[in-house]
């Protein structure tokens, strides 16, 4: 066991983004054995327009819960791929809406089956007798109410006193 396991909850988000980054490389990997070339990053916006159809900027961000910055870095990089595309709301004509290409469309098909056997692979990882969805759901839920930023400055404020 290295340092950072034996830290235990002090490591969380290091353990977090360690998981994530090899999920995203065999991620990346496991497309290309399909012959498909996409990068992992790119699936909650390819996602989220495959089943919500057209969104504007702010929209896409809310629903993938990213920044406005993040959301219109990865928006650049999708449509340098033509993946996606953007038009001007008729209604508000600063507004941009953001919609899959053909070529986008496309790749969702050649991605179902890729997705399914993911799916399969994820549920099998995430199926401990501590259920790991279950746990991040929980967490993400305790954050939405107060973030750990606020609980921490509470606790230290409380230490002071």
């Amino acid at each position: 066991m290295n340092i950072i396991n034996e830290s235990g909850i002090l490591a969380i988000s290091t353990r977090l983004q360690r998981l994530s980054e090899q999920l995203r490389k065999d991620g990346a990997l496991f497309y290309k054995s399909y012959g498909i070339d996409f990068e992992p990053k790119w699936f909650p916006v390819i996602y989220t327009l495959h089943h919500k159809g057209v969104l504007s900027v702010v929209e896409i961000a809310n629903e993938i819960g990213y920044t406005h910055p993040s959301t219109i870095s990865l928006l650049k990089e999708l449509e340098k791929q033509k993946l996606i595309r953007s038009k001007k709301d008729k209604v508000d004509e600063r507004k941009r809406l953001i919609v899959l290409t053909v070529k986008g469309q496309e790749l969702i098909q050649e991605m179902k089956p890729v997705w399914a056997v993911m799916t399969q692979v994820l549920s099998d990882i995430a199926d401990n007798q501590n259920n790991l969805l279950k746990a991040i759901d929980e967490a993400e839920n305790k954050i939405l109410h107060q973030s750990f930023l606020q609980r921490a400055l509470q606790l230290k404020s409380e230490n002071e006193s």
